[in-house]
This record gives C-alpha cells, sequence and structure tokens, in this order.
C-alpha cells in the first residue's frame, strides 16, 4: 500500500479519537464522520418521492428531453456524474438524484427494505424511479432518456424492460450483470481486496476503533467509504488518471441499502434484463479499456440481451471515469451521448 494511505488511515483514527472522547462531539451523532442527509439539512436540494425525501437536482430547460442520470452502487451518490451538468447547455434537461438511502437521501432501517417481500427491487428502486421522472416531466410528449452506469445501467435496463413505452433512449455504462448469476460473478470480480489482502486488513483495524450496529448510518457509511476509496481493478485509481483525476468529492456511501439490495436478490434473484427485448429503440452500450473486470468477452455477453444496440468502447479510462475525468468527458462521452440521441 502506498505510504499516502498509510499516513491518511493514521490521521483518521487519531481524528476519530480526538473527537470522540468530548463530550460535545461522538463518533454516531449526525454530522460528525459523514455529511447530513437531506432530512437532517433542509438547505440541500430534494424532492419527495414514495415517502422518502431524495437529494435531487435539475438543469437545463424544464420542457427539453429528460436525461435522468442514475448513480451506480447501490448505495453511491450522484456526484461522479455531475460532468453530465454541460447536456444542460446543449439543450437537453438533466436530472441527477440519489436513490433512497444513498448519497445524501433519506436513511432506512435494514428491515424496512428486507419487508417489502418478493418483489422489492421493483417496488423500492422501479417505483422510485417512475416517481422521479413523474416529477421532472412537464408533460406526457416530454421524451424522457435514462442515463445509468454499473448498478445505475442495471437500475435503467430493468425498468425500461418493464416500461418499454415510456422511454425513447436507453444509454448504459458498464452494468455489472443482468442475470442475477452474472452480477454475483462481475461483484467477486472487479473488487479489489481479497481475503488476507492489506486493504481488507485496514478496514478490519478500523473495525476495532469504529464499530457500528446495523442501523448506526453514519458509522456504517463511514466505513463503506473506506473500503470503497481503493479498487485497482475497475481501473479509476493509479497512474492511468494522470493530471486527469476527478476534482468532486464523494458525498457519502449508503451501506445499509448496499447490504440490504445484496441481500434481497440473493432472496429473490432478479433479472433486470427481463422484458428488455420490447424495448425496440437503440440502447448505448457502453463499456471502458481499464476495467479488468469488463473484457470485450463480459461486454458482449452482458450486451447481448439488448435487441438494437450500438457499442462504445472508451479507450484509456476506467468504470466511472468515462464519467468523472472532465477530459474524456468533454472530448468522447459527451460527443457519443449527443450523437446518439440524435440518432433516435
Amino acid at each position: 500500500m502506498k505510504k499516502s494511505f498509510s499516513i491518511y488511515l493514521a490521521f483518521i483514527i487519531f481524528s476519530v479519537f480526538s473527537f470522540s472522547c468530548t463530550k460535545e462531539r461522538y463518533i454516531g451523532e449526525v454530522g460528525n464522520l459523514v455529511p447530513k442527509t437531506v432530512d437532517q439539512d433542509a438547505t440541500l436540494p430534494s424532492i419527495s418521492i414514495n415517502g422518502a425525501l431524495l437529494h435531487s437536482e435539475a438543469f437545463g430547460a424544464k420542457d427539453s428531453t429528460l436525461i435522468i442520470c442514475i448513480h451506480g452502487g447501490p448505495g453511491g451518490d450522484y456526484r461522479y456524474m455531475l460532468n453530465c451538468k454541460t447536456l444542460a447547455t446543449k439543450g437537453y434537461r438533466i436530472v441527477f438524484y440519489d436513490q433512497r438511502g444513498a448519497g445524501l437521501s433519506q436513511r432506512f432501517p435494514k428491515a424496512w427494505y428486507k419487508s417489502q417481500g418478493s418483489d422489492a427491487i421493483s417496488k423500492i428502486f422501479y417505483d422510485e424511479l417512475k416517481g422521479v421522472i413523474a416529477h421532472y416531466k412537464t408533460s406526457a410528449s416530454q421524451k424522457v432518456i435514462l442515463l445509468g452506469q454499473s448498478w445505475g445501467a442495471m437500475l435503467a435496463t430493468g425498468y425500461t424492460g418493464k416500461y418499454p413505452n415510456e422511454i425513447n433512449g436507453l444509454i448504459v455504462a458498464e452494468p455489472g450483470g443482468l442475470k442475477w448469476d452474472d452480477v454475483v460473478d462481475y461483484v467477486s470480480e472487479s473488487r479489489s481486496f481479497k481475503l488476507w489482502s492489506e486493504t481488507l486488513n485496514d478496514a478490519t483495524y478500523i473495525d476495532q476503533f469504529i464499530t457500528g450496529k446495523e442501523d448506526q448510518h453514519e458509522i456504517l457509511d463511514y466505513k463503506a467509504g473506506l473500503m470503497g476509496s481503493v479498487n485497482t481493478i475497475v481501473g479509476d485509481v493509479g497512474s492511468d488518471l494522470g493530471n486527469n483525476a476527478p476534482t468532486y468529492v464523494a458525498s457519502r456511501s449508503g451501506a445499509v441499502v448496499n447490504a440490504a439490495s445484496y441481500e434481497l436478490g440473493q432472496d429473490t434473484k432478479p433479472d433486470f434484463s427481463a422484458g428488455i427485448s420490447n424495448f425496440s429503440k437503440k440502447t448505448l452500450f457502453i463499456y471502458s479499456t481499464n476495467n479488468k473486470a469488463y473484457p470485450d468477452s463480459w461486454a458482449t455477453k452482458i450486451s447481448s440481451v439488448y435487441p438494437n444496440k450500438e457499442v462504445f468502447k472508451a479507450q484509456g479510462v476506467g468504470h466511472s471515469g468515462m464519467f468523472d475525468q472532465i477530459n474524456f468527458w468533454t472530448t468522447a462521452m459527451e460527443p457519443k451521448i449527443i450523437s446518439y440521441i440524435q440518432s433516435l
């Protein structure tokens, strides 16, 4: 492990001891370890969807074609996709939202997710996306494009398969898998920490000082953020970034929704490709050269379910770099997306 990360780790532990010993500041209290969510900070932009306050904002003319940006995870946030804001200057309405339990959106106990039953994935995520679209859509004739990355691409595919006549365009960037067995395989391949590895040991070491119960969201989100900060397999960290590294700061991980979603998946074995054969419009399928878990063979396999598709291989970037590296976004991704939309 690099020396800088070791120094960073030591600083974290020192900081924890520094403020956890004072009467005024405890690590599990709101706003100490991680940023506040929209239900805790009324100054954050939010919308109310299906009983949850979601962190959300939109840019561009309200009546223009809607592009709904769907982040990865489950449990990620939309910050790394904010370069998509430039599409607002090209005549589109760009919508960002953090999913329930993710980013800066409202948190819910793990038992709530598990209580949703055999159709939980649909009831939680598809219905939420439907509500987001309805919130921002200004007329029945307004076109809707879904732009999803990673888990967001899986969600976008599943939603489009369920409502093929409501979506006018589908852009998916590296959906990990669509059939559940493929999802499990991709998750296994894309993790850079292995049993007894130094990264996993560092996480275990911190666990000695910061422990969190099932629904202690601040502590669990903080630890999830540390675990997700190092991953060389998907090509988003390391020397390949050069001077083109992302300038954003990730807001907050959603540890509980991530764990609950995976457990729900194990129980229900969802098929995110269900119904996508009924979507006749062209899908733009994107994958990257630097993601070692996404070789050409995997891209061919996962993209095979889309009946009408254009495949674009993003050169010199990784899993999130397709969006968070401004130079690549400006010179390659944005032109490709605009060209695709104009071809519909």
